[in-house]
């Protein structure tokens, strides 16, 4: 067996680490560690939301609406993810919060990986770690 690889399902792999697939925070010698990018399957109730900004972002993210309708808040403007594949990119220096208008998957893609954003909440008991929320 090769070490490097890695065959999972985003939907039962995403449900051990609030939604994360791929990034810094898993843990060494995993082929889903990076430090690159992070990738994410968010599954969202209707009216889940981000209660808190992001500020300061230093990355630059990807969200793809896989299914539902979700609201990305961005400085100035909402953008609606309505039709399956539909999708919305930002760079460094952009805050943004959102919320789910209906239940919804969304993959989120962020580079680089880099630790922080953290909305805090009480640790979940598994990780040693509050939630890194996107």
């Amino acid at each position: 067996m090769d070490d490097s690889v890695y065959v999972g399902n985003a939907g039962k792999d995403a449900a051990l680490d609030r939604g994360w697939l791929l990034g810094h925070f898993k843990e060494p010698g995993d082929p889903r560690r990076s430090e690159a990018v992070e990738i994410k399957w968010g599954v969202h109730p209707r009216g889940e939301r981000r209660e808190q900004w992001v500020r300061g972002e230093t990355r630059t993210a990807l969200q793809v609406l896989i299914s539902g309708r979700f609201r990305v808040e961005l400085p100035g403007r909402s953008v609606v993810l309505a039709e399956q594949g539909d999708y919305v990119v930002w760079g460094r220096g952009v805050d943004h919060s959102w919320v789910a208008e209906e239940e919804s998957v969304v993959l989120t893609v962020r580079w680089p990986s880099v630790p922080g954003y953290a909305v805090p909440q009480e640790d979940d008991g598994r990780t040693g770690r509050a939630d890194v929320s996107t």
